[in-house]
């Protein structure tokens, strides 16, 4: 966190939170009452100060206020920032860069989430392209686009596919999960909710 805003935590310990304001949406923009946050300083500054609290809820710590972010899928939205065909590199849309990808799935969407050190992250549907390049069989040998068009199709139905992502020099694989189970196989509240009697900030 930047230094000021754990100043402000020490200077005012009991500051109520806020809820309902501040919105991630699912290509990593950050929305205040449905507006997009168009200045990056601001944008930067949110996304620097983001964190998880204990119970599973992300909020982004505003010198001594807590304003938690609705999720409108996960906590974290990747980019893939490598081109087609060159090895996996993750950015996150605050900015951070997971060196560990621990699990891969895809939704009945054809959303791809994928879970490394900072959490799970659904990756931008800007990017899908890109990843389908490290999309991969039990041997290590790229697909055909039929045969992974079939695989993601096995994954929408809910059934686990033979696919595999390749990420440096190991290869993950990837199950099928259902966009309503997110939450709660990844241990996230999409819709942090104020507890009773809390106060109007």
């Amino acid at each position: 966190m930047d230094d000021h805003v754990l100043r402000g935590m020490a200077k005012w310990p009991n500051v109520p939170a806020v809820y309902g304001w501040l919105t991630l949406d699912r290509r990593g923009q950050w929305l205040i009452k449905g507006e997009r946050v168009a200045n990056p300083a601001i944008a930067d500054f949110i996304g620097r100060n983001y964190e998880r609290d204990s119970d599973g809820s992300w909020y982004f710590q505003n010198g001594p206020q807590r304003v938690f972010v609705e999720l409108e899928y996960t906590p974290f939205v990747l980019r893939a920032i490598n081109t087609a065909g060159a090895p996996l590199e993750l950015a996150a849309h605050n900015g951070a860069k997971p060196h560990e990808l621990r699990s891969a799935w895809l939704d009945e969407h054809g959303s791809v989430l994928l879970e490394t050190e900072l959490g799970v992250g659904v990756l931008d549907d800007r990017d899908l392209d890109v990843i389908a390049s490290v999309f991969v069989d039990a041997n290590g040998n790229a697909l055909d686009d039929d045969g992974l068009d079939r695989l993601i199709d096995t994954a929408q139905r809910g059934e686990d596919p033979d696919l595999w992502i390749a990420y440096r020099s190991a290869r993950v694989k990837v199950g099928a999960v259902g966009s309503s189970e997110a939450a709660r196989r990844f241990g996230y509240h999409a819709s942090p909710t104020a507890p009773a009697g809390h106060p109007e900030a």
